[in-house]
């Protein structure tokens, strides 16, 4: 093995002695070009892939994590406030690291009663607690999309004997909005509802929220107060006018496109609560209610008889003589009293407020447009087709012009040419810019194989230019020659040539054909 390798070994170092200095400088170019590919590829694929542990920390915590990393030896980055570790440590250096109360940074939360604390007044303990509900909702809020860092302010009142009912609990929310945007309306009333829900006796309207501007977010929505009544009026309002709005364009840019129509509603709405009670009489309907009947009856009889009343009465005189008169007198009387109920019906309706009272809608839309560039000009629509148009919005809006109803909604749809030249010229600087960035493309790839193809021309060129070396034949090589014919290279002339001197064989070679083509010139 060992003759082996110090026969190759002598074989290139005689190979090496025989090239030209121009073939030379070309492997040693070579040679230093794939060392250095070599050695970049491997140092790109040993490399770490780091990945970030934490972002936006202050410089006090910052530091803390630092310490910790360089006690756990673990190689570290910072950059803009953000510290990056290997991508396969991240989470068991975050594990760690809170199991050593790292960072801090987002506030303390419930953990705080983690460690047993004896002796500690009712204050303290309150104190913490508050602090501990402060901590793990800012904790939560930040976890919102929109919000960056959060911070929570909770007021309670003091726990005293005599209860004040005048005091209640209020909040206050700090929030930092990424970029330059805005939290919507639902991401408030979020943060106000999950805020309110985690403290007793915590009312949504008591919680404002404030952003990094400095905009109040929230607002007053007391139903008690007029200033929370007008507010909540307006805001009801602006939501329906919107979602109408964006109901008639939707519609309107499927039929005619994206940006072809503008649409603005204007909604009165019927806020007033209302009772209302009435009584209505039907004189055709009678119903008895009583029925009296009263029946009199009245009978007299008169009687009259004769004679002296005296002896001859008493002795029974058979002359005496006896006359009766008899008179009888009958009245009967019958009285019927019936009373009767009228059909009467009572409501009581009660009109909640929302009611809609009027919508108007003006609606814009784009004149059609033919032609492009100098030639583009607007064509107006037919009267058929903006009726069509009027009557689409009209259904979408479910507006009532033509029926007998209380509303009495209106809309106006005209027709006129947009605004465009500043989205043209937007569209016009894209397509240039589309068409630069497409020939510098072209041009860097066109380059790249143009300096390819230069740098093989180079080398191609310095292998021609390379000057042939005489070799000087031996006697050995002498011999072999002769032995075959004249300007002819056979087998068994290269067999020999190998054989007495392997490392001379390119050369020998080389030195036979310009033999031959100096032969055949002559």
């Amino acid at each position: 093995m060992g003759q082996n390798l110090s026969q190759i070994f002598r074989q290139l170092s005689g190979i090496w002695k025989q090239l030209g200095i121009n073939q030379r400088i070309s492997i040693v170019v070579t040679a230093v070009v794939v060392v250095v590919g070599l050695s970049s590829v491997a140092y790109w694929s040993s490399r770490a892939d780091y990945a970030l542990l934490y972002g936006k920390l202050d410089d006090a915590e910052a530091g803390n994590v630092v310490a910790a990393l360089e006690d756990a030896k673990v190689p570290y980055r910072l950059g803009h406030g953000a510290i990056y570790v290997p991508s396969d440590k991240v989470y068991a250096m975050r594990m760690q690291l809170a199991a050593k109360g790292l960072p801090k940074s987002d506030g303390v939360g419930f953990e705080i009663f983690d460690k047993p604390n004896f002796g500690i007044s009712d204050f303290v303990q309150r104190a913490n607690y508050l602090r501990a509900v402060q901590g793990e909702l800012a904790r939560t809020i930040s976890q919102l999309d929109e919000i960056d860092a959060a911070r929570v302010m909770i007021v309670m009142p003091e726990n005293r004997l005599l209860m004040d009912n005048q005091k209640k609990p209020t909040a206050s929310v700090f929030v930092r909005v990424k970029g330059s945007g805005q939290l919507s309306p639902s991401a408030v009333n979020s943060i106000q509802f999950l805020v309110a829900n985690s403290v007793e006796g915590l009312q949504p309207n008591a919680v404002t929220v404030v952003d990094n501007h400095g905009n109040v977010l929230s607002e007053n929505t007391e139903s008690d107060s007029a200033t929370g009544l007008t507010s909540g009026q307006i805001g009801v309002r602006r939501n329906l006018e919107q979602y109408l709005s964006r109901q008639a364009e939707s519609m309107l840019e499927k039929v005619l496109g994206p940006g072809q129509a503008v649409v603005r509603v204007a909604a009165e709405i019927n806020f007033d609560t209302v009772t209302r009670t009435e009584e209505k009489y039907d004189p055709d309907g009678q119903v008895a209610r009583t029925s009296t009947s009263t029946e009199e009856k009245n009978d007299t009889t008169t009687a009259n008889s004769g004679g002296v009343v005296g002896a001859a009465s008493n002795a029974g005189s058979t002359n005496s003589t006896a006359s009766a008169t008899a008179n009888s007198t009958h009245t009967q009387k019958k009285v019927v009293s019936n009373q009767y109920e009228i059909n009467k019906t009572v409501s009581n309706i009660v009109e909640v407020p929302g009611a809609l009272k009027r919508i108007s809608a003006a609606v814009f839309v784009a004149s059609k447009v033919e032609g492009t560039g100098a030639d583009r000009k607007a064509v107006p629509r037919t009267p058929e087709e903006i009726d069509k148009l009027r009557k689409l919005v009209q259904s979408a809006l479910g507006l009532e012009l033509d029926g007998d109803g209380t509303r009495k909604d209106e809309i106006t749809l005209e027709e006129m040419p947009f605004s465009d030249g500043f989205n043209v010229e937007v569209a016009q600087q894209l397509d240039k810019q589309q068409q630069v960035n497409l020939w510098w493309d072209i041009g860097k790839n066109a380059g790249y194989v143009l300096l390819a193809l230069g740098i093989l021309f180079i080398f191609w060129r310095s292998l021609k230019k390379t000057p042939a070396e005489t070799i000087t034949l031996n006697a050995n090589q002498g011999r072999a020659s002769g032995n075959g014919r004249h300007g002819v290279v056979t087998v068994e002339v290269l067999n020999q040539l190998i054989r007495e001197n392997p490392a001379n064989m390119n050369q020998a070679v080389r030195s036979w054909l310009n033999r031959d083509t100096t032969v055949s010139r002559n």
